[in-house]
């Protein structure tokens, strides 16, 4: 009789991306377009700014804006909002998103693009609200803080009302500074883990206002599942609902590790992922799997960056405000994702 087993994936993913055991590999060197160069114009970002949601019955969010050097008020330019953004905003940090923007604007490799970086909320000074009462609640029930819990209940729930939050709200504040295109056409969003999720949900529940997707070690797993009795659906439905619910005109770059976190409470977090990326690709979307070796932690997402950007936003055309996004046809031409059975007492 054989051993119990272990899930490997084996097609169309690095070699290295097939050993589950051991520990996680060295964070990869971020690469030549994350750091800053002479000559580079470079982009201004914000002092923090503040906004008080009225979809989340007070909630206090603070965001900063970076604007290129490139910027004409004159032209509406694209934007791109980054969830959990104030871990992209530190130049010398280990993910340097300025630095990015600024080299690839310069070698036109993306759009002269407004860029939003949004933290998660504070609820704690609306208490008696309905989203306060549903907050405290959740923290409550799973000991997780106030603040940690506004976060999950903005990001994991899978709902319109954080894609509603982004469009009606915080680019509302910003396009009163700015002067921002308003077509989906132009909009991405992005984010990690929790943040990786609620792109998506934003995208998917909105593509006529968000149509680009970039999820690093998204959270496709069941965090905020029935949670509330009115939404039925968690992230861990995600890959049925790509695969039964009408297409979607979405451009989606995933990117996960064999090495990230699962438990018993919501699942597997690279099992989810490989699932979106075999929903995606069975539905035919436009999108690119990216399946490393990493822990739950942004650094491969980081180190691929420049390289993710550049695919997202390729072919974008300014004298246009929409596009039928297709399936690559190498990608198209591959098999999805499958799994190989291995013994798992193998070292």
């Amino acid at each position: 009789m054989r051993n119990p087993i272990l899930l490997a994936l084996c097609l169309s993913l690095p070699a290295a991306a097939q050993n589950f055991s051991g520990p996680a590999p060295p964070p990869p060197p971020l690469t030549a377009d994350s750091l800053q160069h002479p000559g580079v114009p470079t982009g201004t970002l914000s002092e923090k700014l503040t906004l008080t949601s009225r979809i989340y019955d007070g909630m206090v969010s603070s965001y900063w804006i970076y604007v290129p050097a490139q910027y004409d008020p004159k032209t509406p330019a694209p934007v791109m909002v980054f969830n959990d953004g104030g871990g992209y905003i530190d130049r010398k940090g280990s993910h340097p998103a300025l630095n990015v923007l600024d080299n690839l604007i310069a070698q036109h490799k993306i759009p002269v693009m407004i860029a939003v970086f949004t933290d998660p909320g504070d609820i704690s000074n609306s208490p008696g609200t309905p989203t306060y009462t549903f907050v405290e609640a959740y923290s409550k029930k799973w000991s997780r803080t106030l603040k940690d819990s506004m976060r999950s209940t903005e990001y994991d729930t899978v709902s319109d009302r954080y894609g509603r939050f982004v469009r009606d709200e915080l680019l509302a504040a910003v396009g009163a500074k700015y002067n921002l295109r308003k077509d989906g056409y132009s909009r991405a969003i992005t984010g990690l883990s929790s943040g990786g999720i609620a792109s998506f949900n934003a995208a998917w529940q909105m593509p006529d206002d968000f149509s680009r997707v970039l999820s690093w070690i998204g959270s496709f797993t069941a965090i905020q599942w029935h949670e509330d009795p009115s939404i039925p659906d968690g992230g861990l439905n995600y890959p049925e609902k790509i695969l039964r619910e009408p297409h979607r005109n979405l451009r989606v770059w995933l990117q996960d590790g064999s090495n990230d976190q699962e438990n018993d409470r919501y699942g597997s977090w690279p099992m989810a992922n490989i699932r979106m990326a075999n929903a995606l690709k069975l539905k035919s979307y436009d999108f690119h799997f990216s399946f490393g070796t990493g822990p739950h932690s942004p650094n491969e997402g980081a180190a691929e960056f420049p390289e993710e950007m550049t695919w997202l936003w390729r072919d974008y055309d300014p004298g246009r405000t929409s596009q039928t996004f297709t399936q690559d046809p190498t990608e198209a031409s591959k098999p999805p994702f499958r799994v190989t059975i291995t013994n798992r007492e193998a070292h």
